[in-house]
């Protein structure tokens, strides 16, 4: 006898003249309907990106000669910021224009933990992969609220969607236009 799946979400079908951004909120919106999943996404996904910014801030990156005095304003969280932008862009540009400033924001936290690992704190890639991880233990108990924990690998797109989908909630809230 076969195992029971656990609860899939139904595919949300675009509507008419529906811009695709839409389309993945919607998808998103179908498999967020539990208060407390959806409360844990506004606190884990921000602190994802943090955590994920942290570790690649705290890779080692290559010293370029031709950089002269801007070498130290570039390393791997430059281009994951970015690829978050242009994907975003994209989609929305005033959520791409949002995400910016969120992730200004969340480097100068990394910033400042970088300092304090220089005065001897704790190394920075532990820290980051600390917020990583108990973010993502967030988003495994939301999807257990949910009763949908592997909704993420039936599409991974969506993934990259999360975080402006943030935003979107904030946005509409507002009643603002994105």
């Amino acid at each position: 006898m076969a195992k029971p799946k656990p609860n899939t979400i139904k595919p949300v079908l675009p509507k008419k003249d529906e811009r695709p951004v839409d389309v993945y909120f919607n998808r998103l919106n179908a498999s967020h309907q539990q208060p407390t999943n959806r409360l844990l996404h506004f606190i884990c996904v921000p602190l994802m990106l943090f955590g994920a910014l942290g570790i690649a801030w705290a890779i080692p990156f290559p010293h370029l000669a031709f950089l002269k005095s801007y070498e130290g304003m570039f390393n791997w969280a430059s281009f994951l910021i970015a690829f978050c932008v242009y994907y975003t862009l994209k989609l929305s540009p005033i959520l791409s224009y949002t995400m910016l400033l969120v992730l200004f924001a969340l480097s100068y936290g990394v910033s400042q933990l970088a300092v304090w690992e220089q005065a001897g704190g704790i190394p920075l890639i532990w820290m980051e992969t600390l917020f990583l991880a108990l973010a993502w233990l967030g988003q495994y108990i939301g999807g257990k609220k949910e009763g949908n924990e592997a909704s993420f690998k039936d599409d991974t797109q969506l993934v990259l969607i999360t975080p402006i989908w943030v935003l979107y909630s904030l946005f509409k809230r507002f009643g603002w236009k994105y």
